[in-house]
C-alpha cells in the first residue's frame, strides 16, 4: 500500500490500485502512517507567488508535516522546485542526502505530459530513482492555465510517484 495525501477532489490516485488517496474531503492530517506516501500538500504558501496568495492559517505547516511523515515512513513529498521548502528542509543540494535519508531531485511536469514546464522538487526518503529523460518542453506558461489544470497532476506522473513511493519502503525511521 502507498497512501496519496494531500490529493485534488478529482485526482488520478483515486483510481490506482495499492494506492490510499486522501483528498481535502477526507483530511490528509488524518493520516496514521505506516506505509510510504506521496504528499502534495498546498505550496502557494512557499512559492515566488506567496505574497499575492491567500493561503489557509495552517497550510504552510502542511508542507513539514509531510516532510516529518516521509521521513517517518518512506516516499515522496512533491513542491515545485523554487519552492523555500527546499531550504526549510535543509536539503538546497540535488542529489546529496540529508541526515534524514532524505534527497532532493528536480523534474520537469512536462516529460510526465503536463501542457506547462512546471520544474518540481521531489524530496525522496528511498532510494533514488531513474530520472525520466527529458521529451517535451512546456508549451503553455502555467499562469494562463486555471486552476484545475496548474494543480492536476498527469497521470503518468502520479504513476511514476507511486512507483518511487512503493520503492521507499522500509526506509522511513519508523518503517
Amino acid at each position: 500500500m502507498v497512501a496519496a495525501l494531500f490529493v485534488r477532489g478529482r485526482s488520478h490516485y483515486k483510481d490506482m490500485q495499492g494506492v490510499d488517496a486522501w483528498d481535502k474531503k477526507r483530511d490528509a492530517r488524518k493520516w496514521q502512517g505506516g506505509c510510504p506516501g506521496v504528499f502534495h500538500p498546498p505550496c502557494r504558501a512557499w512559492g515566488q507567488y506567496k505574497n499575492m496568495a491567500k493561503p489557509r492559517p495552517d497550510e504552510r505547516q502542511l508542507a513539514i508535516w509531510s516532510l516529518d511523515m516521509v521521513r517517518a515512513f518512506g516516499g515522496v513529498v512533491e513542491h515545485p522546485k523554487g519552492s523555500e521548502l527546499w531550504k526549510v528542509a535543509g536539503c538546497l543540494t540535488p542529489g546529496v542526502r540529508d541526515k534524514f535519508g532524505g534527497v532532493l531531485v528536480f523534474v520537469n511536469q512536462s516529460d510526465f505530459g503536463h501542457r506547462a514546464l512546471k520544474p518540481t522538487g521531489i524530496y525522496i526518503v528511498g532510494p533514488v530513482p531513474e530520472l525520466p529523460e527529458p521529451v517535451q518542453p512546456g508549451r503553455v506558461e502555467v499562469e494562463h492555465m486555471g486552476q484545475a489544470e496548474r494543480e492536476t497532476t498527469p497521470l503518468p506522473f502520479a504513476k511514476w510517484l507511486v512507483k518511487v513511493a512503493r520503492s521507499c519502503h522500509g526506509w522511513g525511521a519508523l518503517a
